[in-house]
């Protein structure tokens, strides 16, 4: 029987070439190190974050809570007056907010189920103007002499505060365009209607549910 002349050639390959023996251990504990640490970051808070602001508690998309304005926000960027609150949309769910939640309840409830069914569609409502202080549409009325000269044509667009529907919540203004369209076409299934023809965004309640509304005034000057 003889000894077997390959049995020893690890060996002195290992004598001839230490350092790559020491290259490969090292390699087999790098990969080792990262496997596990990709592992563990895989399941920190880290990544249990990143889930979280991705899906909801039951696993499903956010969406619906970001378009009813359930997110989180702080409400005391919107000022008392009515105006919106700086670099934010609301929608008719944002009721934390003066210019939602001080609207008169039964016109808020007809558009918030206007937005539901209009959502459906496609199409997201978005509140450009709501409730306003007495202030809000004298500062408006100014701006609209200063703007175009005389208070005769500035009230083509903006309502004294003794007329203004806006003081009183009962009107609510609209956007993008395409939910007007919307609106204008299907508003009189919520009792919603057109008030102005140069204001396709302006709506209050004038009519039942299912019932006709009335034509548009020219403006706001009646």
């Amino acid at each position: 029987m003889h000894d077997d002349p390959t049995a020893d050639r690890p060996r002195a390959a290992a004598r001839r070439f230490p350092g790559r023996a020491v290259a490969g251990a090292g390699a087999v504990v790098v990969v080792v190190l990262a496997a596990a640490w990709g592992m563990t970051a895989g399941s920190g808070p880290a990544a249990r974050a990143v889930a979280t602001a991705d899906h909801g508690p039951d696993g499903g998309a956010t969406a619906r809570g970001r378009a009813e304005g359930t997110e989180s926000g702080d409400p005391q960027e919107a000022t008392e007056s009515g105006d919106l609150p700086e670099g934010r949309e609301l929608t008719p769910f944002d009721t934390r907010y003066p210019a939602v939640g001080r609207l008169d309840e039964r016109l808020l409830k007809a558009v918030q189920e206007a937005a539901r069914d209009a959502r459906d569609d496609g199409i997201e409502f978005r509140v450009t103007s709501g409730w306003r202080s007495r202030e809000h549409p004298q500062r408006l009325l100014d701006e609209g002499i200063e703007k175009y000269g005389s208070e005769e044509k500035a009230r083509q667009f903006v309502n004294t505060p003794q007329k203004s529907t806006h003081v009183s919540g009962k009107a609510v203004d609209i956007g993008p365009t395409d939910a007007d369209d919307w609106l204008i076409r299907n508003g009189s299934d919520y009792g919603l209607c057109q008030v102005y023809n140069n204001e396709m965004w302006h709506f209050e309640l004038l009519t039942g549910r299912g019932g006709t509304c009335p034509a548009p005034l020219r403006d706001a000057a009646g």
